[in-house]
């Protein structure tokens, strides 16, 4: 159940980030705030790493980046 609600919550995010024009990338693929939510939902034996993307100072990309848990 808790983690559920943190995918809802994520896939809340990520939607609202996306409406404001910052385009999702997940493993270097454009995607969707479905996408990446589930991607974070499923992982086990790793992390996504979010790198934030600027443009004159103004963020235009987010990727979500596969990282391994040690």
């Amino acid at each position: 159940m808790r983690d559920e609600k943190k995918c809802e919550s994520l896939l809340i995010e990520l939607s609202t980030i996306e409406s404001r024009g910052i385009i999702l990338f997940l493993e270097g693929i454009k995607s969707s705030p479905v996408c990446v939510a589930e991607a974070v939902k499923v992982q086990e034996e790793c992390s996504y790493m979010r790198d934030y993307i600027f443009e004159e100072g103004v963020l235009t990309e987010l990727h979500f980046d596969k990282v391994e848990n040690k």
